[in-house]
C-alpha cells in the first residue's frame, strides 16, 4: 500500500493536486474535509471531543487502507510542532499494518494562496475561504513547516499546475499511470 501523504497550507492547491493525482493513476483521494464533515454534525467545530474523533477516523480509515492494500491520496494541513503527534500515528497505523508513506509537501508564494482562499468551491466544501481566516491561521501555526524525520517530496505550486505536480510525484514514487484514464 502506498499511501501519498499531501500536505501544506490552506490554498497551496492540495485537493487538486490530489484530484489530478488520482485521475491520473486511479489512486482514491481521502481528503481532510471528508472526516471534519461526518463529525460536523455532532460536535462543534474546533472542540476536543470534534478533533479526537476527527483524529480518530482518519488514522483509522488510513490503518485500515494498508491493511487492505488499497493505495490512497491523503491531504492534511500540516501545523508544525502542534501536528506532529497525530501524523506519527498516521504513519504509524500505515507502517504497522504493512504500508508506506510518500509524504509531499505543497508551498506557494503567500499572495498566491490569498488569492486563491477566497474561491468559491472553497466555501462550497466548507473549507477556510477568506484572507482573514488565512491570515490568522498562518499567525497561530507554523503551516510552511516540514515533517521531521521523514524524506519529503517539496513541489512549488506557484510554479507547477495541478498536472506539472501530478507528474512529479507520479515520476519520484513510480507511481503506476492507469492507461484509461483521459
Amino acid at each position: 500500500m502506498e499511501l501519498i501523504y499531501l500536505y501544506g497550507p490552506p490554498a497551496v492547491g492540495k485537493l487538486t493536486v490530489a484530484n489530478e493525482l488520482a485521475r491520473r493513476t486511479g489512486i482514491r483521494v481521502f481528503h481532510n474535509h471528508l472526516s471534519i464533515d461526518c463529525i460536523r454534525p455532532v460536535f462543534d467545530f474546533g472542540t476536543e471531543p470534534f478533533w479526537r474523533q476527527v483524529h480518530a477516523i482518519r488514522e483509522n480509515v488510513l490503518a485500515e487502507a494498508a491493511r487492505s492494500g488499497t493505495n490512497l491520496i491523503f491531504t492534511t494541513v500540516y501545523a508544525g510542532p502542534a501536528s506532529e503527534s497525530q501524523t506519527s500515528r498516521r504513519f504509524d497505523a500505515v507502517r504497522r499494518n504493512g504500508g508506506r508513506v510518500r509524504p509531499v509537501r505543497l508551498v506557494c508564494d503567500r499572495s498566491i494562496t490569498e488569492s486563491r482562499v477566497t474561491d468559491l468551491r472553497r466555501s462550497e466544501l466548507g473549507k477556510l475561504a477568506t484572507v482573514d481566516g488565512l491570515r490568522r491561521a498562518w499567525e497561530k501555526e507554523d503551516l510552511a513547516a516540514v515533517i521531521p524525520d521523514v524524506e519529503t517530496l517539496t513541489l512549488d505550486t506557484s510554479v507547477l499546475d495541478p498536472a506539472a505536480a501530478a507528474g512529479k510525484i507520479i515520476e519520484t514514487f513510480r507511481l503506476p499511470v492507469d492507461v484509461t484514464a483521459p
